[in-house]
């Protein structure tokens, strides 16, 4: 089983010391689908929520989150610390997410 890696957005955690390792990064794009485009473009006639599209960049982010992870756990760290969001659109239907912080060791 992998190493759980704890991630916060927080500089300190309350409690532990830490070295720092190195910055770690999670990056996917994701693509809108037709039927996603299609209610994105009647959604756009009354307004409101594009419920697909957040529910593409929530799932987006969690896939960004498990890679930052990844990415940490292969440095051996403990943690992530300043984690971060950053995202971005390639083109019309094309979304990028990025999540980045910090890798720490505890001593």
């Amino acid at each position: 089983m992998a190493k759980e890696v704890l991630v916060t957005t927080t500089e300190n955690i309350p409690g532990k010391n830490y070295e720092i390792i190195g910055e770690v990064f999670g990056l996917t794009t994701q693509s809108k689908n037709v039927v996603r485009n299609i209610g994105a473009g009647l959604k756009n006639i009354v307004g409101g929520e594009v419920k697909a599209y957040s529910e593409l960049l929530s799932e987006a982010r969690d896939i960004a989150i498990s890679r930052l992870k990844d990415n940490a756990a292969a440095m051996d760290a403990d943690a992530v610390v300043m984690m971060r969001f950053d995202s971005d659109s390639i083109s019309q239907d094309m979304e990028t997410v990025a999540a980045y912080g910090t890798a720490v060791k505890f001593i």
